[in-house]
């Protein structure tokens, strides 16, 4: 199918294309369990994920930055206040802080001032590939806009370490894709950026290249978990759940009593 703004994230263009976001609901990231009986149910439209404040405040951003502010305003009320001035509740006032703070950077708008929500694909590993850029320098660079809790905030991941919050969250995932896909259009193999701003009191700004080394590291990990992915969408295999995520808890059936020892779920 021919991918457009309007179709893009349709149940269609789902099924017919993987794309970084639903590879990461099949395998997970550092920072986020995979689950791939959630991951089946948001594809057959069985499941959609509550959207948070946190998330949304993100998504306020990247649709000022798109020219679509006026659009996620009508579509999303429930972020002005129900009394008095009808203003906007106080999270989306720390958006629009975070927007000028952004804006205020001469090195972070020439970052973001390529072309917006460019969509490309290809093919990965036998399989068609879907990827939305924020900002594509044509022949310069590919970045993504980020605003996060905090830019330099480590996790801590058992038996790895303490880790940023890009490989903790798989946006080095999300470059190696992106990077292929746009050498695959274009011949160029462009250097990956994230442009991230930070939702603290004060925001935090920087541009942070994500080098190849740990593009190729990721792609690696995308090798290694994408014949299970694969199998798991087409129905070949059951999927499992994980017992963790909302989903899970949403559609859990008892069976039988568990142990105290059971408690414990590790991420």
């Amino acid at each position: 199918m021919q991918l457009t703004a309007d179709n893009y994230f349709s149940e269609a263009a789902n099924y017919e294309y993987m794309s970084v976001s639903q590879f990461k609901d099949f395998a997970g990231t550092y920072g986020k369990v995979a689950c791939e009986a959630c991951a089946m149910a948001k594809l057959r439209g069985e499941y959609v994920e509550e959207e948070s404040t946190a998330l949304l405040v993100g998504s306020y951003v990247d649709a000022y930055f798109e020219g679509s502010l006026d659009k996620f305003k009508a579509e999303h009320p429930d972020i002005f206040k129900k009394t008095g001035d009808k203003g906007l509740k106080s999270e989306y006032i720390q958006a629009e802080e975070i927007i000028k703070r952004i804006e205020r950077d001469e090195l972070f708008m020439k970052y973001m001032s390529g072309q917006k929500q460019v969509i490309m694909t290809g093919e990965l590993f036998g399989i068609p590939w879907k990827i939305k850029i924020d900002s594509y320098l044509e022949n310069l660079a590919i970045v993504d806009l980020k605003v996060m809790k905090s830019l330099t905030a480590l996790e801590w991941v058992k038996d790895v370490g303490y880790l940023d919050f890009i490989r903790y969250w798989g946006y080095d995932i999300q470059g190696a894709v992106y990077q292929e896909i746009v050498y695959q259009n274009t011949g160029k193999r462009l250097p990956f950026y994230i442009a991230g701003a930070s939702k603290e009191k004060t925001t935090n700004i920087e541009v942070i290249h994500v080098q190849d080394n740990y593009l190729r590291d990721a792609m690696s990990m995308v090798e290694y978990n994408i014949e299970r992915v694969k199998q798991v969408k087409a129905g070949e295999v059951p999927p499992e759940r994980c017992e963790i995520c909302d989903y899970c808890r949403e559609t859990k059936v008892l069976k039988a009593p568990i142990g105290i020892q059971n408690l414990v779920a590790e991420v």
